[in-house]
């Protein structure tokens, strides 16, 4: 297909008339390592076949500078969960609850149980149905909400100023189910089962102090996170994530996604801020769209993901190319012009989202899916200002609206024999 400006734009309305894994092929998690590959791509050979295996076997540290699973490079399962402490839960409760958390992540995160079982007589420590499957690269990632500075925790002075809920933003029609969070935990795989383990072993540990707020269970990344991963395609078709901030772009990750010294809490330093936004996608309205139309809304070729405005995928879009009749090749309200850097004052998010289905929409009686978007950054501002643009210009609204949201603060990493809340819980309030 050419990279090319489509023919004349028809109007869309004139051409419109169980919590599922997205085909999960299940077999691989955080534990004993030695499992067999994550599974096979459609035609692979041999030396596709190895860098599968290779990618079963993957491990990253726990430990370190920064939190794994923002700048690692993206896998394709997630499971992301919210969580509330429960009424009664003390300070002293929470402390030891994240340094369980920090114990356990560290383990599974290098492929072993949460603990070793020899009591016949007392409940597992590990769930067990990870057991021999590959680790498959798991991260895990910790972030505080805005109410857990609420004050039932002496936390109020250790609140950064800029961590408060996200205002009302234009396209949103939030279900409350899906909103906000005392803490969360997103883990991040090569397999469905390692990501769901990890969320229902942290959550089983904190049985009694936490509860499940909401959860989203995500397949098939929607960007890249290094220079080394292909772009993945999102539920549109179209490729996702070419011009997302990748690891390799230090100075772009200390403009845009890593607190500094401006944060007013010195524990956030070196930390960043994760938006998640749960994003319906009218999937039915979208597929009887005509192709020129769906490529004039995204700005890009569907096939090539190369801009309209010519070139490859990785052709930096000309947002000034008109065409014979004076028009922008690439609409005003195309979607890759209002979310570029260059429409928002060089501001930058680094993304890392996932599809995901969660059956039906009841109300519609079509799948209720799209897009479940994650993003880090240095300042929850450059992420509403995004969407204030977004949820008021951008052809793609007529497609989706936001149902559900968080903000939370992701502390930065840890050295041994640190654990999650040092730095929060263990200084004077």
């Amino acid at each position: 297909m050419s990279g090319g400006p489509p023919g004349p734009r028809l109007s869309r309305r004139q051409v419109l008339g169980g919590l599922g894994l997205g085909g999960l092929g299940l077999g691989a998690a955080g534990l004993a390592l030695g499992g067999g590959p994550v599974g096979t791509v459609l035609g692979a050979g041999p030396a596709a076949a190895e860098t599968a295996a290779t990618a079963a076997d993957q491990t990253y540290p726990f430990y370190g500078e920064r939190q794994a699973g923002i700048v690692t490079p993206a896998q394709d399962r997630l499971a992301f969960a919210t969580f509330n402490l429960l009424p009664g839960t003390t300070r002293g409760d929470l402390r030891n609850l994240l340094r369980d958390w920090t114990t356990a992540a560290a383990r599974m995160t290098q492929g072993q149980l949460v603990g070793d079982d020899t009591d016949l007589d007392e409940p597992p420590r590990d769930t067990g149905e990870a057991i021999d499957s590959p680790v498959a690269g798991l991260t895990i990632t910790l972030g505080y909400g805005p109410s857990l500075f609420d004050g039932r925790f002496g936390l109020s002075a250790k609140k950064p100023s800029v961590l408060v809920d996200l205002p009302p933003l234009p396209n949103e029609d939030l279900d409350p189910d899906y909103v906000g969070g005392d803490l969360c935990v997103q883990a991040c795989s090569g397999n469905p089962l390692v990501a769901f383990h990890a969320v229902r072993n942290l959550a089983r540990l904190g049985l009694g102090a936490v509860d499940y707020n909401w959860m989203e269970l995500g397949f098939g990344r929607t960007s890249t996170t290094s220079t080394a991963e292909q772009t993945p395609r999102n539920l549109l078709g179209f490729k996702d994530g070419t011009r997302n901030i990748k690891a390799q772009q230090t100075d772009l990750l200390d403009d845009y996604v890593w607190v500094g010294r401006e944060t007013d809490q010195a524990w956030m330093r070196g930390g960043s801020y994760l938006v998640a936004r749960r994003i319906q996608i009218f999937i039915e309205n979208w597929d009887r769209d005509v192709l020129g139309d769906q490529q004039n809304v995204i700005g890009r070729a569907k096939t090539s993901g190369a801009p309209l405005s010519g070139g490859g995928e990785f052709t930096t879009p000309d947002f000034t190319r008109r065409d014979d009749q004076g028009h922008p090749v690439i609409a005003q309200n195309a979607h890759i012009r209002l979310a570029s850097h260059e429409e928002n004052g060089g501001t930058r998010l680094l993304r890392r989202g996932y599809s995901f289905t969660d059956g039906i929409d009841p109300v519609r009686g079509t799948l209720l899916g799209g897009l479940f978007f994650i993003a880090f950054m240095k300042r929850p501002a450059q992420f509403i200002a995004l969407q204030q643009k977004l949820g008021t210009h951008d052809a793609l609204n007529e497609y989706i609206t936001h149902i559900g949201s968080g903000l939370f603060a992701t502390p930065p990493g840890l050295r041994r024999g640190q654990y999650w809340g040092d730095g929060l819980l263990t200084e004077a309030a």
